[in-house]
């Protein structure tokens, strides 16, 4: 479909709940395209949600394949309406964000989840179908999940650290 402008912060779509994801709204086909393009246009990027293209509704996409850090790989995620529903351990870890470009910042997260969403194929012909799917990560993977899934709930990785002064750092430039 199309790459999308990414929002940057302070933009209040990234501040805002976003309404749930059906598969029968052809929204939701255009909007998920939309994602995978978006995100793909990024070589560096493992995740995106729907509110960071100005889309507020409960969509995200992840893929960790082939990155340095990630020790469960489980494929493109593409998922609709996705909720924690176990976690366990923590870990503080290192986060940035295509929405706030120049921080990054150390944040507390579960090492192992499990999340219910429904799962989203993109049709040739423009379609969506979801599947129910349960998705159980750890390590990278998971975080990058978590991640994404804060942002359907307006929830910023900044809002996450334990001290702004301590935890937040500007992003290194290599080039």
């Amino acid at each position: 479909m199309a790459v999308r402008e990414v929002l940057l912060y302070p933009h209040r779509a990234l501040k805002t709940v976003a309404a749930p994801a059906t598969a029968d709204d052809p929204r939701t086909a255009a909007v998920a395209r939309d994602l995978l393009d978006t995100m793909r246009s990024f070589g560096h990027c493992t995740g995106i949600a729907a509110p960071q293209i100005g889309a507020l509704t409960r969509i995200v996409v992840v893929d960790v394949t082939g990155h340095r850090k990630a020790a469960t790989e489980s494929g493109l995620l593409l998922l609709a309406n996705p909720r924690t529903i176990e976690s366990a351990g923590d870990e503080v870890g290192r986060e940035g964000c295509l929405s706030i470009p120049h921080l990054t910042a150390n944040v507390r997260r579960a090492t192992t989840i499990a999340v219910e969403a429904d799962e989203l194929t993109l049709h040739d012909d423009g379609t969506v179908t979801a599947t129910p799917r349960l998705v159980e990560t750890d390590a990278f993977e998971a975080r990058c999940l978590l991640h994404e899934i804060d942002h359907l709930d307006g929830i910023l990785f900044l809002d996450r650290v334990d001290s702004l002064s301590r935890d937040v750092f500007r992003r290194k430039s290599y080039g």
